[in-house]
């Protein structure tokens, strides 16, 4: 058996909640000869939602949604052994990055799945023809909601999108849990510190930046937030961090983990601050949060001191350390999260587009939420395939909530 295949075959066992949907899937095809052009991280999990999509009877197509996420071996697997047309490979250039996204997009998809919305732009803005078509799609991530919502406001979007990170069994687990965890495995990957007495800065305090500011403290770092958000401002400061402007947090950090969804947030006037050694990485969707253009117009050189881990020396003679390249460093150095999240997150896209099949003449095009029975339907499913037990509300309280005549 292939590397590729074992890896896939590994990943299903921790994504039971997934697997109970493609065996429904494979009796009722309620995606029976639908067309989907899918850009996601290619790895092991997206193998396992890919086969899930294709036992409902999709005709699908898949491609990268990051230049440095692939799992080549995955890719492999998929056009060998499942017949599924897959155009990624890792270490693309930007130019063939798009071209595989063009690609992907073949004849014209009915439905899309996207992570960061390259896909939705590109059609979009390249392939508008292609626009009658579409059905509707799904988008995974903060980042390509927002780029939506915007798309949306401009009235530029053309057909209903359902985003999939607005779920709860999406964001707070996948966001806070799988981010936090994956974070922190690409950053000792790369770089095999001790995390334990070093000085983390945590750059953005939603829920990615809870669940990497939530391990890093775990492993016996000291935490220290920044946000531009004054609610969140206060919920790092009533979580226990330290809290403070990145102007001060620059002079002292060791390691600064971006997780903000937004450009400039760690700029040459941060880095002109930063003591020697100090690691920068990344873990916000695109590599737009450190600027890396900047580093590079400072430095007077640049050397790979490790895979993913790249040396600037400055004119003082300070080194100042860059990981994957300012990209997603839990895909880029390490295997993105752990395949029991992302049962959860691929189970919500499995089920948002068997809802845009069901309902995409009465929907608009908008951005949506993912209806609240989905969520409660994939939460369900996860505790079962847990063991969990849990109580459930007596008619009697059921009443008591739902009325309004029961007081003092």
């Amino acid at each position: 058996m292939s590397k590729g295949k074992n890896k896939i075959l590994w990943a299903a066992r921790q994504m039971p909640v997934l697997a109970g949907i493609a065996e429904r899937f494979v009796k009722v095809k309620p995606l029976l000869d639908v067309r989907i052009s899918a850009c996601l991280h290619v790895t092991s999990e997206t193998a396992n939602l890919a086969l899930a999509l294709k036992s409902g009877g999709a005709s699908l197509r898949l491609c990268a949604s990051n230049p440095l996420s692939t799992q080549d071996e995955v890719v492999q697997s998929l056009k060998r052994d499942y017949k599924i047309p897959v155009f990624a490979r890792r270490g693309v250039t930007s130019k063939q990055y798009y071209q595989d996204i063009k690609q992907c997009l073949g004849p014209g998809p009915q439905l899309t799945v996207d992570d960061g919305a390259d896909l939705v732009t590109y059609l979009h803005t390249k392939t508008k023809r292609l626009l009658k078509g579409v059905w509707g799609g799904t988008e995974e991530t903060t980042t390509g909601v927002l780029r939506l919502q915007a798309m949306a406001k401009a009235r530029q979007l053309r057909y209903p999108v359902m985003a999939v990170n607005s779920a709860l069994t999406k964001h707070l687990f996948d966001n806070r849990y799988g981010t936090g965890q994956s974070t922190i495995d690409g950053i000792l990957r790369a770089t095999n510190i001790l995390l334990a007495g070093k000085i983390i800065v945590v750059v953005g305090y939603g829920w990615c930046g809870r669940g990497v500011a939530a391990r890093a403290r775990g492993m016996g770092a000291r935490v220290i937030v920044t946000e531009v958000n004054p609610i969140r401002v206060l919920e790092a400061q009533m979580d226990g961090y330290e809290v403070m402007p990145m102007l001060k947090a620059a002079k002292l950090g060791q390691v600064f983990i971006t997780t903000t969804g937004n450009r400039d947030v760690i700029t040459r006037e941060h880095i002109k601050l930063m003591p020697e050694g100090a690691i920068l990485a990344n873990a916000g969707h695109f590599d737009v949060e450190v600027d890396v253009a900047g580093l590079k117009k400072m430095a007077k050189s640049v050397a790979t001191v490790r895979p993913q881990v790249e040396e600037y020396e400055l004119p003082d003679g300070r080194k100042i350390y860059l990981l994957a390249q300012g990209r997603l460093v839990n895909l880029a150095a390490a295997e993105g999260h752990p395949a029991s999240v992302m049962d959860m997150s691929f189970a919500n896209q499995a089920l948002a587009l068997e809802y845009l099949v069901q309902n995409h003449k009465v929907l608009k095009p908008a951005v949506y939420t993912v209806p609240p029975e989905i969520d409660l339907t994939i939460a369900e499913l996860k505790l079962r395939a847990l063991g969990v037990g849990y109580d459930t509300l007596t008619p009697k309280q059921r009443r008591y909530l739902e009325g309004w005549k029961f007081g003092t």
